[in-house]
């Protein structure tokens, strides 16, 4: 599969001032692959270490950071010979490992020549509890789920991928059948690379399914191993709550539909949890649409979502049809099902922070609020054809913004005072 991270680290690897590297995501996201696969194509040797269950190689980082130790150990460890210029040194799963992370600074300080990747799917976790991380020493990278166009290009459909790069709307408009139908399945499918390398092979619905809650048992094993017992049934709730919490038309997270009473503090770590494990996303709202966005965060008012559409889907127990066909009691739900989406594309495939706006009276709720240089850029998400973006035009009368987007199924079209950008399109904004 081509990952569009690959260019990424190519060019990492090119920098002349290149540091250690952190690449963070969630598990099962592809970051051991992306690393092995980059070491493969890109340098003669690799040496990967991995710390899961591999007590010496901690031992290895507890007695001090002499570089040259450390890889006569690596050398060791691997059967490699660790050279400069010419060997990618794999540091896997390191949050087990809390001076491996350390060490990372004294790469960076002592041997800037040897090319080192770190990565560990709870390495927020482990920063939390009180592991020294080495600040200005590493570059980060983080590796979402598969975009829609990694998607298209693991189904055989690099036509199609290519046409969104070129951000060509005549030629997409002409394949729009096409893009709407590889969109449903991705609706389904998700990002997760397991989930979309046996569906490119297999087209199994049922399958694919069946791994989508395999992971998900995962990730809630992870609760078990990695949390205090205490926490370990508010995450689970919180957790369990998100596709509840997206399906209203307020999708503010609202901890009162959590447990009766339940309060913002009694949940705090839960989130933040899910959140340093990659599990879930956070977009705030800002108390006014003015440059800089994050000026106005209004801390207290939040959505949550989850890492990937097909885990949501999932999680919901949403079946093919229903997402394939449609149907009167999905109807709502769309909404929110798109909504991720949206938001998973413009994490992956943009520069933008999102954020959400709500009006001072209530009366109107902007999806998704992005800065574009100084300009503030409202957008409202539909998940079929209406193009009656009221609270968009509330917005617009109220504002007059520059731009104003409205995403849905229609084609790319621009009226007067809004510009609509068709959903399978989103990576183009």
């Amino acid at each position: 599969m081509n990952r569009h991270a690959m260019q990424q680290l190519i060019d990492w690897k090119n920098k002349p001032n290149r540091k250690p590297l952190i690449l963070k995501g969630a598990r099962q996201v592809g970051k051991t692959w992306l690393m092995k696969e980059f070491g493969r194509t890109q340098f003669s040797k690799v040496a990967y270490v991995t710390f899961y269950n591999n007590q010496r190689m901690k031992k290895v980082f507890d007695d001090d950071y002499d570089i040259n130790r450390i890889i006569m150990n690596i050398n060791i460890e691997t059967r490699v010979e660790v050279t400069p210029g010419d060997t990618l040194i794999i540091l896997d799963e390191i949050q087990e490992a809390p001076r491996a992370i350390e060490s990372l600074k004294y790469f960076c300080e002592n041997a800037p020549e040897y090319a080192v990747i770190a990565a560990g799917s709870l390495l927020g976790v482990a920063i939390h509890r009180g592991v020294s991380f080495p600040v200005g020493k590493v570059d980060s990278l983080e590796l979402h789920p598969m975009s829609f166009k990694e998607f298209l290009e693991a189904m055989g459909e690099t036509t199609l991928a290519y046409l969104l790069d070129r951000n060509d709307s005549q030629l997409i408009r002409d394949s729009q059948d096409k893009y709407t139908f590889w969109l449903k399945n991705y609706y389904y499918v998700g990002g997760m690379p397991e989930a979309v390398a046996f569906f490119s092979e297999h087209k199994d619905y049922t399958e694919v399914r069946n791994i989508q809650k395999s992971l998900l048992a995962q990730y809630e094993n992870d609760f078990g191993k990695h949390i205090e017992t205490s926490e370990l049934a508010r995450i689970r709730m919180v957790w369990n709550s998100i596709p509840m919490q997206l399906a209203k038309e307020n999708k503010k997270f609202f901890f009162g539909q959590i447990k009766t009473g339940a309060r913002m503090k009694d949940y705090e770590i839960a989130i933040e949890w899910l959140l340093d494990c990659g599990l879930i996303k956070k977009v705030y709202r800002v108390s006014k649409p003015a440059v800089p966005l994050k000026a106005y965060i209004d801390f207290s008012a939040f959505k949550l979502y989850l890492l990937d559409v097909g885990l949501l889907g999932a999680l919901s127990e949403l079946d093919a049809a229903s997402i394939l066909e449609g149907n009167e009691i999905f109807t709502e739900f769309k909404g929110a099902l798109t909504e991720q989406y949206v938001l998973q594309e413009l994490i992956a495939e943009t520069e933008y922070t999102p954020y959400y706006y709500v009006s001072e009276s209530g009366r109107y709720e902007i999806d998704f609020m992005l800065q574009k240089g100084k300009n503030i850029v409202p957008v409202e998400v539909k998940a079929e054809t209406n193009l009656q973006a009221r609270s968009l035009k509330a917005y617009y009368q109220k504002f007059t913004p520059e731009y104003a987007v409205r995403v849905s199924m229609m084609n790319h079209r621009q009226d007067d005072w809004v510009t609509n950008i068709p959903l399978y399109a989103v990576c183009g904004l």
